[in-house]
């Protein structure tokens, strides 16, 4: 049986929300490690001048997704955890803004995956809303994202001298379920053809990004050239994912109008 054009247009319009939704807990997720990377950097004086101003323009892009998620939210479990996450973002808010030093880049980092972790039981409840597969590609390319920002903050951190047993260790399970996640995506029966473009050009950029986390290990602490295409190329990454996290949005709510 057909529906009626108005039950068509709801349709479209609660898979849209949905997926939006599930962009922007995706984009708290990875910007938490974004910013983690950013104040990183800017405390290791790499390109720190335009890290700081990026971590400025992240912050009101965090506040607006938490604005987004909190006029949208439905049901309690949500309201819950996105209510966690807002509390652990003014936290981690407030330790970005303190001076550069060794203890507040070391809080922001714990601040940072706190926040990651909540953001992905956040995304993870509002998938579950979801109706159709394209919502896991959705996911997936969101996650990937966080991963790539994560990877580039640890290699970051190693570089600035802790090549700690469990930096090393978290650097190696973030590269590898990268590289899975991403030959996942690229694989998906479910791809259109602008969303495989997107996917295109992150395999380009992870070509750069992890030759040189390969190369951590013999590398020296001070190559410089290693170090600038981790953070470079994790910002092009962060660029092409979101592109894809946008066109799986727009798969996402053609596939749940189809299915109403």
């Amino acid at each position: 049986m057909m529906l009626p054009p108005v039950a068509l247009a709801a349709g479209k319009e609660s898979g849209a929300q949905l997926a939006g939704d599930i962009v922007s807990a995706g984009r708290l997720r990875m910007q938490s490690q974004r910013l983690a990377k950013l104040y990183q950097q800017a405390s290791m004086g790499l390109n720190a001048a335009q890290a700081v101003r990026q971590i400025d323009a992240s912050t009101s892009d965090i506040e607006a997704e938490l604005g987004r998620l909190g006029s949208s939210a439905r049901k309690p479990s949500i309201r819950r955890e996105l209510a966690r996450c807002e509390g652990l973002w003014q936290e981690m808010r407030t330790v970005l803004k303190q001076a550069l030093a060794p203890a507040s880049t070391e809080r922001v980092h714990q601040m940072a995956d706190e926040l990651m972790i909540h953001a992905g039981k956040l995304s993870m409840l509002i998938e579950a809303d979801g109706e159709a597969p394209v919502g896991r590609l959705l996911d997936l390319s969101s996650r990937l994202n966080m991963l790539s920002q994560r990877l580039a903050r640890l290699y970051l951190q190693a570089q600035s001298g802790n090549r700690s047993q469990s930096v090393v260790v978290d650097i190696e399970q973030a590269r590898k379920e990268f590289s899975t996640g991403l030959n996942e995506l690229d694989t998906a029966r479910e791809n259109s053809s602008a969303s495989r473009d997107a996917l295109g050009l992150a395999k380009n950029q992870w070509i750069f990004f992890e030759s040189a986390i390969n190369r951590l290990g013999i590398a020296d602490r001070g190559d410089g050239k290693a170090v600038q295409n981790v953070a470079t190329s994790s910002e092009r990454i962060a660029q092409v994912l979101d592109l894809a996290s946008t066109q799986y949005a727009r798969d996402y709510t053609d596939a749940t109008r189809l299915l109403r």
